[in-house]
C-alpha cells in the first residue's frame, strides 16, 4: 500500500528511521551491493559505507564528540561529506552541514546558532572562520590534510583522525538512538532574513523521505543526488535510499552540460530537479539519442510547463510536491495528475488549512496562507536552534505557518500562488510574483527572473522584474513586453525591467529579492511607460 494513501500515525521503529540501525540492517542483508556511486569512478557498498561511518565515528569519539553534540560539516558533495554525515550520526551526535558559500556574518550566524563542538571542513575554507571572527575555541578538522601544523589561536586537526581505525568500545551506546532524537540542523535559505537552523529528528527526516519515495522498493532504484547535502533536497533523498535499501549517485554538483552523461555513467533511475534545473536542460540544443539515458522519473519543483516540456522531450515521468525544510512533504502530486500547475493533494497523515491573517479558513478558490498539522509525532521540525521567538511565531495557534500563499480547488488540489512576502498589489489587483516570473521565463532569451514590488507614485506598487539572459542571447524589453501582454492581464505586465548578468542569490542559490528590492529603481532600469508603452484594460478579455 502506498504511503500516499496511508501513513502510520505512530513513530516508526528505529530500523526504519535511525540511520545507524538502517545501515546495520543493510550491511547484513545487502552487504556487497552498491550503496553510493561516485561519477568518475569508485563506489561504496553498504558494507563499505558502514566501515567508513565507523571510522569517522571512532575518530570523533577520540576527539571527545559524544551523543547529542553538534558537529558542523562544511564539505562539497562527495565521499567525505557522506562518511562525515553518517559518522556523526553513528555516535548519536547531531549533523549540522553548512553551505560552501558561507562567509562573514552569514557564517558567524550559522555557527552561533548551532554551537558546534567541532567543524569539519576543507583546508581552503578554514581561513573564513577567522575572517568572520568565529571564536578560536572552535576547533577545525581539515579533512584534506592528513597532518596539520597548528597555526594561530585556533586548534587545527588533521584528517588522519578520521582514518586511524575502528574502536568498537568507543562506538558502544549506553542507550539506543531513538527516532525522536535530534538528527540534524538544516539551515533555511535566508531569502527573507538571516538563515534559521531547522531542528530535525530522525522521525522527521524519515517521514519526509519515505513519503517522497512512496515505498518504491525496486532493487535497481538509484537516486541521483542533484542538490547539496547541506540542503533538505539533498538530505531527504539520501535518507530515503538508505532506509529502503536503495542506492545513490553522488556527483559534486549539478552541471547542465554533464547531467545526462552523469545519469548514464552512474545508471541513475530517478532524481529531483529544481524548476530552473529542468529549464536549463530544456534549453540545451537537441542531440541524437537524448532519450537514451535510463532516467525513469523525476520530481520537478515547481512543476508547470517546464516539467511538461522536460517530460515530453526526454521521456522522463515527472511529479511534484510541496515541502519545506521544516515539514515532511504535506502535498504530493498523483501519478495520473493532468494539471501541471497543481502541487498535488494533501497526503494522508496531515491536515491542511488555507487561512486568512487570523488563521481562519477561507473558502475553496480563495487565496490564503497554507497552515499545516501532522498526525505523527516528531514528523515535523521541533523548532529553530537558538531561536525560541521564531519557533513560537511559526507555530502559533497550533499550526505551522508556511508563509506561502495557496488556493485549493473544490476537488482538493493545491495551487501555489506566491510567498506571502513576495506578493504585489497594483491598482487594487493582487499579483503573484511567481506567475509573472513563470511567463518571463517562457521568453526564449530569459534565463532567470525575479519579480517584485517597487513603490508607485500613485500609491501601492508597480511591478518590476530583474532578468538575466541565456548565454549568447540578449533581452529586448519591447519584445518581452509584446510576449507578455498576450499571456497575462494588463496589470501584471512589468512596468520596470532590469537586466543583469546574474541575479543576486543566497548561499543556497535562491534569488535574493530583498537585495533587489533594497536597490529599487536603479539607473539601468528600463521603464515601459517612459518608453511610450501604456497598457490599458481590454473590454473583451482584460489582456491589454
Amino acid at each position: 500500500m502506498s504511503i500516499f494513501s496511508w501513513i502510520d500515525p505512530d513513530v516508526p521503529p528505529r530500523h526504519q528511521s535511525v540511520l545507524r540501525y538502517a545501515l546495520e540492517r543493510w550491511e547484513v542483508e545487502r552487504g556487497e551491493q552498491a550503496y553510493a556511486v561516485f561519477p568518475g569512478g569508485g563506489q561504496w557498498s553498504f558494507a563499505e559505507m558502514g566501515r567508513q561511518a565507523r571510522l569517522v565515528a571512532t575518530g570523533l569519539a577520540q576527539l571527545g564528540v559524544a551523543r547529542g553534540d553538534r558537529v558542523m560539516s562544511w564539505l562539497p558533495n562527495g565521499p567525505d561529506a557522506l562518511r562525515v554525515w553518517f559518522g556523526i550520526n553513528w555516535l548519536g551526535a547531531v549533523y549540522a552541514p553548512i553551505n560552501l558559500a558561507y562567509r562573514g556574518s552569514i557564517l558567524r550566524n550559522a555557527v552561533e546558532i548551532a554551537e558546534p563542538k567541532l567543524i569539519i571542513c576543507h583546508s581552503s575554507l578554514v581561513s573564513r572562520l577567522d575572517e568572520a571572527d568565529i571564536d578560536p575555541a572552535l576547533p577545525a578538522l581539515l579533512i584534506d590534510q592528513p597532518k596539520v601544523d597548528p597555526k594561530g589561536a585556533r586548534s587545527l586537526l588533521g584528517g588522519d583522525y578520521l582514518d586511524a581505525g575502528i574502536d568498537a568500545a568507543l562506538l558502544r551506546l549506553e542507550e539506543p538512538i531513538e527516532p525522536w532524537d535530534e538528527q540534524a540542523i538544516i539551515y533555511t535559505s535566508g531569502t527573507t532574513g538571516p538563515s534559521k537552523g531547522v531542528l530535525s529528528s530522525y522521525c522527521h527526516g524519515a517521514t519526509a523521505a519515505l513519503v517522497a519515495f512512496e515505498e518504491k522498493s525496486c532493487a535497481d532504484l538509484r537516486y541521483l543526488v542533484t542538490l547539496p547535502l547541506f540542503h533538505a533536497g539533498g538530505t531527504i533523498g539520501t535518507i530515503g535510499t538508505l532506509l529502503l535499501g536503495h542506492s545513490i549517485a553522488l556527483p559534486e554538483q549539478f552541471e547542465t552540460g554533464r547531467f545526462w552523461d552523469v545519469v548514464r555513467e552512474t545508471r541513475s533511475t530517478c532524481c529531483t530537479l529544481l524548476g530552473a534545473m529542468a529549464g536549463f536542460l530544456n534549453k540545451q540544443a537537441s542531440a541524437p539519442g537524448e532519450r537514451d539515458h535510463g532516467l525513469q522519473w523525476a520530481y520537478v519543483l515547481p512543476h508547470g510547463q517546464t516539467a511538461t516540456d522536460f517530460s515530453a522531450r526526454f521521456g522522463v515521468a515527472t511529479r511534484t510536491m510541496f515541502n519545506m525544510t521544516e515539514l515532511a512533504v504535506p502535498i504530493l502530486s498523483r501519478e495520473d495528475q493532468a494539471d501541471a500547475e497543481s502541487c498535488g493533494r494533501a497526503r494522508a497523515g496531515v491536515t491542511l488549512r488555507i487561512a486568512d491573517a487570523q488563521d481562519r479558513e477561507v473558502a475553496s478558490g480563495e487565496v490564503g496562507e497554507l497552515l499545516v498539522r501532522a498526525d505523527r509525532p516528531w514528523s515535523t521540525s521541533h523548532g529553530y536552534a537558538g531561536n525560541a521567538e521564531a519557533t513560537a511565531a511559526v507555530w502559533r495557534n497550533g499550526w505551522f505557518h508556511t508563509g506561502d500563499l495557496f488556493r485549493r480547488s473544490a476537488d482538493g488540489d493545491y495551487y501555489f500562488v506566491d510567498r506571502a512576502k513576495d506578493s504585489i498589489r497594483r491598482r487594487g489587483e493582487n499579483i503573484s510574483s511567481y506567475e509573472v516570473e513563470r511567463e518571463c521565463l517562457s521568453f526564449g532569451a530569459v534565463r532567470e527572473a525575479a519579480a517584485y514590488a517597487v513603490a508607485s507614485e500613485f500609491g501601492e506598487d508597480e511591478v518590476m522584474v530583474a532578468l538575466s539572459s541565456n548565454p549568447g542571447a540578449s533581452i529586448d524589453p519591447v519584445a518581452l513586453v509584446d510576449h507578455l501582454r498576450v499571456r497575462m492581464p494588463y496589470y501584471m505586465v512589468p512596468r520596470y525591467i532590469r537586466i543583469l548578468d546574474d541575479l543576486p542569490k543566497t548561499p543556497t542559490a535562491k534569488i535574493l529579492k530583498t537585495e533587489l528590492r533594497a536597490e529599487g529603481r536603479t539607473a539601468d532600469v528600463w521603464d515601459r511607460e517612459a518608453n511610450g508603452i501604456i497598457l490599458k484594460r481590454d473590454r473583451i478579455n482584460g489582456s491589454r
